[in-house]
């Protein structure tokens, strides 16, 4: 009797352990696969955006590889802030020396003024490779993005 009473305890920890090792597994993996990316307006995959301005294939010919550049660029700026983010924490943390936490803090800000450069620049250029028509469009979709907080900002608050 002793034995079925050990080894149905064993049975029922064995499963009690499966299911919470599954259920971290899921939460995990949902966490980590599931995560979605929020689509950029500027990129020929957003058919919405492009079907609403009416790009001609020259256009859009143009507008892909600026486009992809202009991410890429963005995408290593970012990266460099949050490196500088992780920097200033761990240097608040541990030394709390003003002088270098100033120094950090105007790299970030330099950081923050170059986005702000791209984002315009890469505005400008787009405002180039569509017409009078497209661009009014472009930019009332822009006004309505940003006032719904969606948009292409050129600060980040947070």
């Amino acid at each position: 009797m002793r034995s079925k009473w050990l080894v149905f305890s064993l049975i029922l920890s064995l499963a009690i352990n499966t299911a919470v090792l599954a259920t971290i597994g899921y939460h995990y993996y949902r966490n980590t696969c599931f995560v979605p990316s929020t689509p950029c307006p500027m990129l020929p995959g957003d058919s919405h955006l492009y079907q609403s301005l009416d790009l001609s294939k020259d256009q859009l010919s143009k507008m892909e590889p600026a486009a992809q550049k202009f991410h890429r660029h963005l995408a290593e700026l970012g990266s460099a802030m949050e490196r500088r983010r992780e920097l200033l924490i761990d240097l608040i943390a541990t030394k709390g020396d003003s002088a270098a936490v100033e120094n950090l803090r105007k790299e970030m800000a330099g950081i923050q003024d170059e986005i702000q450069r791209e984002v315009i620049s890469h505005i400008m250029e787009i405002k180039k490779i569509l017409d009078l028509k497209q661009q009014q469009r472009f930019f009332d979709l822009m006004k309505q993005a940003m006032a719904a907080g969606k948009g292409p900002q050129l600060t980040r608050r947070e």
